[in-house]
């Protein structure tokens, strides 16, 4: 029993070390792979690096990275590091937008929450398309990464290097007969960045590197701030990773890197709730739009000593300060508007590092809910799609197919952005896109009166003409309220460069009859790939119900000292301590403030 006992518990530690795990960024649930050593110790490194295309975390880790004699957890555990190897959605990368620069910065925050990582020794490498992620994130996060090292990939289209970027360590490997990423484009790629850092524009090359014949080592160096870049030429090597004993590239990843650290010293502040994004819609009288409460939760820490408090604030006012963990504060009173929530915290140095999430309050008659359409590709925030295989949340982005706004260029066309859904098997109800789900950070709310909805609606690729459903639907539970069918009378034919003509606008009018929580739906029909193009989208009241059944409003003062000591509560039956305009219960009597 014992020696089973011992076996359960060294099995166990083995899967607590390299083990699978996920977290959510920008509504999507997103996966990896990660390898703490035992022992790990305080403020040790990170490494994050990428699989290529139609690969995933698992082939990267234990196929790319393995061999009989050595593996990436082996440099970890000698050297005590953590490597993260993440998951790409559909096996891909997003190497122009933010979708997977944001996946980054979160994998980096859990991994500093959970492994006590030290934010100046944050490493990011990939292999082929991962390489050209790891090249697009040297224009984005420069200040999060110490030093990047690409694999047998680099941007098709050319590298750039922003004017903002820092000077930066690279390390690029590729393998002079690699016949999908030309060996031939690493140089032209890395010449931007030699230019951008300030090196030598002459390497030092050293041959046979490493006792491996033909193999050679061009270093660019000294550049700016101490950076340098170098290319490791592997002889007669393709589009894999090099596992050659003199030659293993883990460990020439890692030699590279731990020569480079950041000198951050001020405080990492990151905001989890709310969510960026966060909009609430409110349509109803002015005397009746009431704006919730907003919580806010911020994480805090410092690279070189302690968090002595974290404040709060609406603008340039102050709402909370907090001085130990958790960091957490609640927004009242919010009018309509733009807000901007900024964490601040304050290190023992004196030194302070900030966040900020923009909230939108708005009381509109008219709004344009397909406004957010203008990048081909993403997922705007607050619309959801389903087409019966995958479900997305905006905001996204980098997506090449499936549910997505699509750039249209023909000429003449009938609007420039469209989303386009599908229903991929023509199952019931299964192909459909969303505004306003409780799983984004958009709450539409209607007060009971007459609305309408304009339209402009194609299809994609269905010259037979199905038909579109729309609904609104209560934001909880789905139940439809009210629905209208429309047969479009374009289709686009399947090419963002087609021409089409100007679809008629639609008018959907419908009544609310209580307040509520609401989303906006357009459903395919129910057969397979069954699609349509939404072009234009607005959402007006046209007017409110009367107000009945209140005859005894008190309107004589609108300071009443009953409100800062009685039991007050909206027209929702929500319990509220200090209420804005609108109408109230105040111990059983209805007053107007």
């Amino acid at each position: 029993m014992k020696k089973i006992t011992l076996l359960f518990f060294l099995l166990t530690i083995g899967i607590l070390s390299m083990m699978a795990d996920n977290i959510t960024v920008d509504g999507l649930n997103r996966s990896y792979n990660v390898y703490a050593p035992n022992n790990l110790g305080e403020n040790r490194p990170l490494l994050i690096f990428c699989h290529g295309y139609n690969q995933d975390a698992n082939w990267m880790q234990n196929s790319e990275f393995k061999d009989n004699n050595v593996s990436m957890e082996s440099v970890c555990d000698t050297a005590k590091f953590v490597v993260v190897f993440p998951n790409g959605i559909d096996k891909a990368w997003d190497t122009s937008g933010n979708r997977d620069i944001n996946f980054i910065k979160a994998i980096i925050d859990k991994m500093v929450s959970q492994y006590n990582i030290d934010r100046n020794r944050v490493y990011l490498g990939g292999f082929s398309m991962g390489g050209m992620l790891t090249y697009h994130a040297m224009n984005k996060i420069s200040d999060l990464i110490a030093a990047f090292c690409p694999v047998s990939g680099y941007p098709m289209g050319g590298a750039t290097a922003s004017a903002d970027a820092r000077a930066i360590p690279i390390l690029h490997i590729h393998g002079t007969a690699d016949e999908t990423c030309a060996f031939s484009g690493a140089q032209p790629a890395l010449n931007v960045w030699i230019n951008h850092n300030g090196c030598p524009t002459t390497a030092k090359v050293t041959n046979n590197y490493n006792g491996f014949t033909n193999c050679k080592m061009h270093v660019w160096s000294p550049g700016n701030d101490g950076s340098e870049v170098r290319l490791l030429e592997l002889p007669n090597k393709g589009h894999w990773i090099c596992k050659e004993p003199q030659v293993y590239t883990g460990k020439e990843i890692w030699n590279f890197c731990k020569r480079f650290k950041l000198n951050k010293t001020r405080p990492h502040v990151s905001i989890s709730a709310p969510k960026p994004g966060l909009r609430y819609i409110y349509y109803a009288p002015e005397e009746m739009v009431s704006f919730p409460d907003i919580n806010i939760t911020a994480t805090a820490d410092d690279p070189n000593g302690t968090v002595e408090k974290v404040e709060f604030f609406d603008g340039d006012n102050l709402i909370a300060t907090c001085t130990s963990k958790p960091y957490k504060a609640t927004f009242t009173g919010g009018q309509k508007g733009k807000h901007t929530l900024t964490v601040v915290a304050t290190d023992n140095d004196g030194e302070t590092g900030s966040a900020s999430v923009d909230v939108l309050f708005q009381a509109p008659t008219s709004l344009s809910l397909s406004a957010a359409f203008t990048e081909g590709g993403a997922l705007p925030v607050g619309w959801t799609t389903y087409d019966g295989k995958e479900r997305r949340t905006g905001y996204s982005g980098g997506y090449s197919q499936g549910c997505r706004v699509l750039q249209l260029t023909g000429s003449p066309r009938g609007f420039d952005y469209g989303l386009y859904i599908r229903n991929v098997d023509g199952k019931t109800r299964e192909g459909w896109a969303k505004f306003g789900l409780s799983d984004t950070s958009v709450k539409l709310t209607m007060a009971p009166g007459h609305y309408a909805l304009t339209f402009k609606i194609c299809n994609w690729n269905r010259a037979d003409f199905p038909p579109v459903e729309l609904n609104i639907e209560k934001r909880n539970g789905g139940t439809s309220v009210a629905k209208k069918s429309y047969t479009p009378t374009i289709n686009i034919g399947n090419s963002t460069s087609n021409s089409f003509g100007n679809p008629k606008q639609q008018t959907f009018e419908f009544d609310i009859t209580e307040l509520d929580d609401y989303a906006i739906a357009i459903y395919t029909s129910d057969s397979s790939f069954a699609d349509c193009m939404i072009g234009q989208l607005m959402l007006t009241n046209k007017s409110y119900d009367t107000v009945t059944g209140i005859n005894d409003i008190d309107k004589s003062n609108t300071n009443i000292p009953r409100f800062e000591k009685g039991v007050v509560y909206d027209m929702m039956g929500r319990r509220t301590s200090v209420p804005q305009n609108g109408f109230y219960i105040v111990d059983g009597k209805k007053y107007v403030k």
